[in-house]
């Protein structure tokens, strides 16, 4: 098949490897849907692999986007790999009275979270929680599920953290069913290697101390 004389004149220059921007012609041409379509022939049968291959490499790119979230993408943070381990951790309540635990933390779930495993020392314990700390890659915020012996209704809503690398602390918000606010503060101490996490929480007044932990280590991390 050949060409009408004015697009075999537009392509001349494409094919001696001009610049096709250069030429209204040839943009005028490419305007026309009847027109691109005899080009797309004429480009393929001189120039297959450099038209397919690419076209190929773009379409699987589309098909195939990377996950910012899922099985693949684990939960690494070299902040909370400080955390890993068993504690001694002293509660101390904003009315004055205390309490003390065991926290077990390690990574669970393929690495996407950080488990700390509270268990309270009495016998029996009164207070038992599993709290799992993950990240949310697409919305880049940390989430903290908190579950314990008080059951769903205390544990329903999910807490949504942000990182102080300055101060080394992370600040984990919640929104209670009950139309109030929690906020959970992990913080680091460079010096002394041990935690701390204050509980502060808000009703319809100002925002009051619920409680405070002090973590130390019960054994030498691995």
């Amino acid at each position: 098949m050949r060409l009408p004389d004015d697009i075999v004149e537009c392509l001349g220059a494409v094919f001696a490897g001009e610049n096709l921007v250069a030429h209204l012609k040839t943009l005028a041409f490419l305007a026309s849907r009847e027109r691109r379509k005899s080009v797309k022939i004429a480009f393929m049968k001189r120039f297959p692999l450099f038209i397919v291959l690419p076209l190929f490499a773009v379409t699987m790119s589309a098909q195939s986007p990377t996950p910012s979230d899922g099985r693949d993408v684990k939960f690494e943070d070299p902040l909370f790999d400080k955390l890993v381990g068993n504690w001694r951790v002293v509660r101390k309540f904003g009315d004055g009275r205390t309490a003390e635990n065991t926290v077990r933390v390690g990574w669970v779930l393929n690495h996407q979270f950080l488990e700390l495993h509270y268990l309270d020392v009495a016998t029996p314990p009164q207070y038992e929680a599993m709290a799992f700390i993950g990240f949310d890659h697409k919305m880049s915020r940390y989430v903290l599920h908190w579950l314990d012996i008080f059951g769903g209704r205390a544990s329903e809503v999910i807490g949504y953290g942000t990182l102080d690398e300055a101060a080394h602390s992370l600040y984990f918000t919640f929104n209670t069913p009950d139309g109030g606010q929690f906020m959970n503060v992990y913080a680091f101490d460079p010096a002394t290697k041990n935690w701390t996490s204050v509980m502060r929480q808000k009703s319809k007044g100002p925002w009051s101390l619920f409680a405070e932990d002090k973590f130390t280590p019960l054994a030498p991390k691995p």
